[in-house]
């Protein structure tokens, strides 16, 4: 699948064993797991894979073996940005060396807080120094700082610049979608837009509540692409809670409780993020609408609507 025909990536967690170490064989059962429901693509190395943890020596490794575990069925796309223009560049250009990477996410610099001149300098310099792809990835809540709508439609001129992943707003998704190239491909990060992204003509959504709710998620994408808006609009309103309680507590420590309880392997979390507790993971699973408050017990979310 090309990543032009993407819609649902998932941005995976990344496995640990007890030792720490990242969990190969737990990964591949949840890659396999998640394309099989709703996943038809993925950003490895990114926030929800603690990408701040890894070392440069476990990024080359991990994205090497996933794009062997995901042996060409879906686009995988790679971390690799920092607020280090220069260490991007050099990360870059070796992540460039793996075959089978679709493109490379560069995250707007963080804690510097460079103005828009010096955005478009580093994404520049850093597309001019890789050949694999680059998709913006526009956080501020996590960055400090905002790439603007222009910033981005002047990045956008760049053949080497082929999206953006944009944690703002609706409002910032429907612009973009009208002044950016055709072949530019705008994906929202914030799981609860899911629906509102693909309606005003975004190519989808990059998300963290795919772990668990890829199926929901791909039927909600379905009915829209049938026209039938109304059962579309049910699945978001049925999901944005669920979406919404993944992030109570320091991401990815929801998701990996549920998917560590779910039988998945993906231990724990990397410190400074700390697993949750034995309250927080009842606190969850009441959010999640798990019966018992038993994160361990089946997560199911059906639509309750007759389609007679």
């Amino acid at each position: 699948m090309l990543l032009q025909n993407a819609e649902i990536l998932t941005a995976i967690v990344t496995p640990f064993n007890d030792d720490g170490t990242i969990n190969y064989h737990g990964l591949e059962e949840l890659v396999n797991h998640l394309i099989a429901h709703g996943s038809q693509g993925f950003v490895v190395g990114g926030t929800t894979g603690e990408v701040a943890t890894l070392s440069n020596e476990e990024k080359l490794a991990l994205y090497q073996k996933f794009v062997e575990i995901a042996a060409g069925r879906v686009p995988v796309i790679a971390g690799t940005g920092s607020n280090n223009t220069q260490a991007t560049i050099e990360l870059s250009k070796q992540v460039s060396q793996i075959k089978g990477l679709a493109a490379q996410l560069v995250v707007v610099p963080y804690y510097n807080k460079p103005n828009q001149r010096g955005m478009i300098a580093h994404f520049t310099a850093v597309a001019a120094h890789s050949s694999l792809p680059i998709i913006i990835y526009n956080i501020p809540g996590r960055t400090g700082v905002t790439m603007s709508n222009q910033t981005i439609l002047e990045l956008a001129k760049n053949p080497q610049i082929i999206g953006v992943k944009q944690c703002t707003t609706v409002e910032d998704l429907e612009y973009l979608v009208e002044h950016a190239p055709h072949n530019f491909l705008i994906f929202s990060g914030e799981d609860a837009q899911s629906l509102a992204a693909k309606a005003v003509g975004a190519q989808g959504i990059i998300s963290v509540a795919s772990h668990l709710y890829g199926d929901q998620m791909s039927q909600m994408y379905a009915a829209l692409d049938a026209g039938n808006i109304a059962e579309a609009g049910a699945w978001q309103r049925k999901l944005t809670p669920k979406m919404a309680a993944l992030f109570m507590f320091p991401s990815p420590s929801g998701v990996k409780a549920a998917l560590n309880a779910q039988g998945f392997h993906t231990g724990s979390c990397r410190l400074p993020i700390v697993n949750l507790n034995d309250d927080e993971q009842r606190q969850l699973a009441h959010a999640l609408g798990i019966a018992n408050g038993d994160l361990s017990q089946p997560i199911n979310l059906q639509l309750g609507v007759n389609h007679d």
